[in-house]
């Protein structure tokens, strides 16, 4: 008895649309008549979106199906594509290296947002609405030290620092009141009770009983026999 197994198959190029589908790419290629590719190519475009919905949120939903197709087939698939064929060559061409940002940053728990903010407002001339941007960053910089060291802070802390960042050009009163900002742990579930139900309904049982027995009426309970005649 032979057993068809997966490691003597030929290897999936795109495991992610599964066997049948190479199958079926690799029977389109064998077809003599190109409207019949056609055809059956755009049956198969369809089964790939539908096995990959995820990628219906990518920019060029069809055109990366299309280009999936070729790949799959090899390259060797001759239909009428409506996007241009992709080749070997494209696969073997390496995205740039996008590069990682080496800035340091002097309060990591502010991050780098925070000092661009308060380069903005350095050359910012308006005296209001410098003094509004001014405030606008302390109250930011309060709720990103509480959200990292998950501890209330003094608002002289913050002044402080916000001299520091901006070399001692945006200063606040002493005095002002930053907004609050408070830390609050998420509290836990309490544990599910299976019996709260039935204790319920056996309380609701009781009370129905004890209603049922009000409402009936009540026996004489006289034991004085009657009266012979």
């Amino acid at each position: 008895m032979n057993f068809d197994y997966n490691t003597t198959r030929n290897e999936l190029i795109l495991a992610e649309y599964g066997r049948n589908v190479q199958n079926m790419v690799k029977y389109i290629i064998e077809l003599p008549d190109l409207e019949e590719r056609n055809k059956y190519a755009q049956a198969v475009i369809d089964l790939m979106g539908f096995l990959n919905p995820h990628l219906r949120d990518v920019a060029d939903f069809k055109h990366k199906l299309w280009d999936h197709l070729h790949i799959i087939s090899g390259y060797k698939i001759d239909v009428d594509s409506p996007y241009p064929k992709p080749t070997p060559e494209d696969a073997l061409v390496k995205p740039k290296h996008i590069g990682y940002p080496q800035q340091k940053i002097t309060y990591k728990h502010y991050g780098k947002t925070v000092e661009t903010m308060i380069e903005k407002a350095k050359a910012v001339e308006d005296p209001e609405r410098r003094a509004a941007m001014v405030q606008g960053i302390a109250n930011f910089m309060k709720m990103a030290y509480v959200t990292w060291n998950k501890d209330s802070v003094a608002d002289e802390t913050i002044l402080k620092n916000l001299r520091e960042l901006s070399g001692g050009q945006l200063q606040l009163d002493e005095n002002v009141n930053l907004a609050k900002v408070e830390f609050k742990p998420v509290a836990a579930r309490p544990a599910n009770n299976n019996n709260r139900g039935r204790q319920n309904n056996n309380n609701g049982k009781g009370r129905q009983n004890n209603s049922s027995n009000n409402n009936r009426p009540q026996r004489n309970n006289n034991n004085n026999p009657k009266p012979r005649h």
